[in-house]
């Protein structure tokens, strides 16, 4: 069993470089164990199990065909796989779930019935669920070797269906930014190539699912952190709205904000395991009495439905094959005999401006609390910078982009970035629910549209270090955290080389929606002849292979219906390379 006490220190403060150390060698040692089991599978040998989806996994045991004790070890190597290419895990669990394993086994033999809905299947946690007995960093070295005392509500309802908790997986610094590294456990990378990110804020557990290194896994979003992720390795997730599934046993870096709320959300390799993930959390509240009191309900489905799409929110345009994911979601949806309608977004800016006025309103002192000593990602340190300028500084850069470089977009969302007194806060809240009704009339009840189809971001995914320069993009996400509404997002496509941005791209002057210029300078702009300037980072011939997603968005409280739309879309868009074994097809 895993030694509890906390560790004697040299000294009293250890640097972040130490506490990586010791973590990084901890999880090393774990790994190292398994390397030499006698119970590892060769490969093809473990595809049989890989191929399996959490449902599928069920069933099989349930047959007797398999034991939970074969599925997860060949789970265990391919998790060890994952990690080894792309640094996805945090904590290791395996020894306490060979064990739990074991015991279902001999609790199945004895008794011929199955835990749960999820018994024997492998899953993996974000690194922001206590898990009894392990820590849970976040990436702040401030908060190693501090092990939980009781599991999650989440990860509890896991254990009770059957379900086997075997790692713990890598976050964004502060779950804050969409790359997934931090100081403690280092960068992440994505499954399809190196050089870009798996995207954040779940992006170990999206690179581990990617991997196949568990089929079924858990995430948390408040601006994109189970989207983004998801499209950039491949996978489904869903976010539901807040209320849905319990938060308590999640600590978060924005304790006490209830203008944008955090919410959990399963992640998978098929949109059957999320339905099976959601009706199992589902309604089910916490020791903290945090509301989720609404059960899994089975939707009434029409059998036409009515669909609006965007290409673009006219904030940032996204990159063609961002475009094309949600043409050929649509195209599908058309031959399939459902309606889509094209949409434009409503003031997409001004959700961005509210997003960043209430999350920056207290200078970000609530969201750096335990960040201590640990040194700053640059990507962090860019989003930081905002209300720790002076109030002249910010609106000069404001007005510079405004007045010589002819952004519309941009410079109130420089702007918005200072903090607030309790009375502009308030205001802020105000306008929040005042632009939710304006959404909502002008998008749902003005068209009655079931869903919404719509891009996850205006790249396919960012090249490490990018973000520093790119997370206005996380408007094309963040919208829906302002609205509150459920999304899921699912696999479409990847991306071709031949998906180069042309003039309609790279001339703001031509086609339609454009945004901000300075972000798409940066996008599909090139430095000039010097080599001065930042530009290009989308690059359709170096992202080649990597998939994309969309985002299929319901209406409030109607989670139920975004997983059955999904899978609407997943049937109209037919086989694909998406799903169980992907990334090990991609690679032959």
């Amino acid at each position: 069993m895993r030694n509890h006490h906390h560790p004697m220190w040299p000294f009293s403060h250890p640097t972040h470089l130490q506490v990586s150390r010791r973590k990084q060698t901890a999880r090393e040692d774990a790994l190292r164990a398994v390397r030499w089991s006698p119970f590892s599978l060769d490969s093809c040998e473990a595809e049989v199990y890989l191929r399996a989806t959490a449902s599928e996994i069920v069933d099989r045991i349930c047959k007797r065909e398999w034991t939970a004790s074969q599925v997860l070890e060949a789970y265990i190597a391919r998790a060890t796989l994952a990690q080894d290419l792309t640094n996805c895990i945090t904590e290791v669990m395996f020894c306490e779930a060979r064990a739990q394993a074991k015991a279902l086994d001999a609790e199945f033999a004895s008794t011929g019935r199955l835990r749960g809905p999820l018994h024997g299947v492998p899953v993996s946690f974000k690194d922001v669920f206590n898990v009894q007995g392990y820590d849970t960093t976040m990436g702040f070295s401030s908060r190693a070797h501090q092990p939980s005392f009781e599991d999650a509500k989440v990860v509890a309802l896991v254990r009770e269906a059957g379900g086997i908790p075997i790692a713990k997986t890598n976050v964004a610094q502060l779950v804050f930014f969409f790359e997934c590294v931090n100081p403690v456990w280092g960068r992440s990378l994505n499954p399809y190539t190196r050089s870009y990110t798996c995207g954040g804020t779940s992006g170990g557990e999206a690179a581990l699912l990617a991997m196949d290194g568990v089929p079924f896994g858990w995430g948390t979003d408040i601006g994109g952190s189970l989207r983004i992720p998801a499209s950039f390795c491949g996978i489904y997730s869903l976010k539901p709205g807040y209320g849905r599934i319990s938060m308590t046993g999640c600590p978060g870096t924005f304790d006490g904000l209830e203008a944008i709320r955090t919410v959990a959300g399963p992640m998978g390799r098929s949109v059957q395991d999320l339905e099976l993930g959601a009706r199992i959390v589902f309604g089910k509240q916490g020791t903290e009495y945090d509301p989720a009191p609404l059960p899994y309900r089975d939707p009434d489905m029409p059998n036409r439905l009515r669909f609006g799409f965007y290409v673009s929110d006219n904030y940032v345009k996204p990159s063609p094959a961002s475009q094309r994911a949600v043409l050929e979601a649509v195209d599908a949806l058309r031959r399939a005999g459902h309606e889509c309608i094209e949409i434009s977004v409503p003031q997409a800016h001004r959700a961005m401006e509210i997003f960043i006025g209430l999350t920056a309103a207290d200078g970000y002192k609530t969201l750096t609390t335990d960040l201590g000593s640990d040194p700053v990602e640059p990507g962090v340190s860019s989003l930081l910078l905002g209300p720790w300028l002076y109030g002249w500084v910010r609106n000069s850069v404001a007005w510079v982009m405004s007045k010589f470089l002819k952004d519309e977009k941009l410079p109130g969302t420089v702007r918005a970035a200072s903090c607030k007194s309790v009375h502009e806060f308030h205001k802020l809240v105000q306008e929040r629910d005042s632009y939710t009704r304006m959404f909502y009339r002008e998008v749902w009840d003005k068209h009655g549209f079931d869903g919404i189809i719509a891009p996850v971001l205006a790249l396919p995914a960012l090249p490490h270090g990018s973000c520093q320069y790119l997370s206005g993009l996380a408007c094309a996400t963040l919208l829906y955290n302002v609205v509150d509404s459920p999304v899921g997002v699912l696999p479409v496509t990847r991306v071709r080389a031949t998906d180069a941005a042309t003039t309609e791209w790279t001339d703001p002057r031509v086609g339609p929606g454009h945004g901000s210029p300075v972000l798409e300078g940066l996008l599909y702009g090139k430095p000039d002849e010097r080599g001065i300037g930042r530009g290009g980072f989308y690059d359709a011939e170096k992202m080649a292979g990597i998939p994309v997603g969309v985002q299929v968005v319901g209406r409030k409280w109607e989670e139920e219906k975004v997983i059955e739309m999904m899978k609407v879309v997943d049937r109209a868009l037919g086989p694909r390379d998406f799903g169980p074994l992907a990334w090990t097809e991609q690679r032959k």
